[in-house]
């Protein structure tokens, strides 16, 4: 099933599923692994920083290999496409699924990168998520400006996008408080388009309002931040602790830790109410 159809079908059911970066072999494996042991679907998502630290076709080929070692059901995904020949490379590259971000241009300028792209995918059988409204990112003021419900609407219309990533309180990177995001809002958006309501910024949104949210419209939850970070927090402190040179030995353990990550958070969004 292409990931259009799977998220289509997760909208009409109230379902989500979850979409995990990964930056190196043992963060896919991470990944993979966890999502082997719940029987889950997954969505493995490459940014442009490790498109460009491993390189597109290395990054590509270690994705598809890892998914047929596996044996899971997963998509290849482009998270946070702001150049759009990158975006095209993809999708010539068979990525199942691509995100043009030009949620920091005016709307209407939003509205024409991102049509292009449709119009670019929609021959190769591609998703196309989007965003709008404003997600703040790593480094950015964790301002929060919501996306509108009229406005996702016209966009979603406008574009013929397949999935978007709407703002309703997350943000990427660490929260500096507990964050608290509008599911009314969710319910709302959802409620006035068509496409699949994507939620980005979910490291440390607590497990109630990430269930909430899906029964609210979403049904994407990217996760990121966390992953690397309790993959390199355990790395360091295996680290500290030995004179060990052999990575072989060294990074099993932090793929622990991210395996056991990952297991519960897809434990959390394949929850049945």
């Amino acid at each position: 099933m292409k990931l259009q159809e799977q998220l289509a079908l997760n909208k009409k059911e109230g379902k989500a599923l979850l979409a995990t970066n990964f930056y190196n072999f043992e963060t896919l494996s991470a990944v993979l692994t966890a999502a082997k042991e719940t029987n889950s679907s997954i969505i493995l998502q490459l940014s442009e920083s490790s498109i460009a630290y491993m390189g597109l076709e290395v990054a590509t080929q270690l994705a598809r290999a890892g998914i047929k070692q596996y044996g899971i059901n997963a998509w290849l995904h482009l998270d946070h496409g702001n150049d759009v020949d990158l975006v095209k490379k993809c999708l010539d590259a068979g990525f199942d699924s691509v995100m043009i971000d030009a949620s920091e241009r005016p709307f209407e300028e939003n509205i024409k990168i991102t049509k292009e792209i449709v119009d670019y995918a929609k021959p190769l059988g591609a998703n196309v998520e989007a965003e709008l409204g404003y997600i703040s990112k790593l480094g950015q003021e964790q301002k929060m400006i919501y996306t509108r419900p009229e406005e996702a609407k016209k966009f979603v219309e406008e574009t013929g996008v397949n999935a978007l990533a709407i703002a309703v309180g997350s943000a990427h990177g660490f929260y500096k408080e507990t964050p608290k995001l509008q599911l009314d809002l969710i319910a709302e958006i959802n409620e006035a388009t068509t496409a699949a309501l994507v939620l980005h910024g979910s490291s440390g949104i607590p497990h109630d309002q990430l269930q909430e949210s899906i029964k609210r419209g979403i049904t994407k939850i990217n996760l990121a931040t966390e992953i690397k970070n309790i993959f390199m927090k355990k790395l360091q402190l295996t680290l500290s602790e030995s004179d060990e040179i052999d990575l072989r030995k060294v990074f099993p353990l932090a793929t622990q830790s991210a395996i056991d990550l990952v297991r519960d958070k897809l434990n959390t969004v394949n929850f049945r109410a």
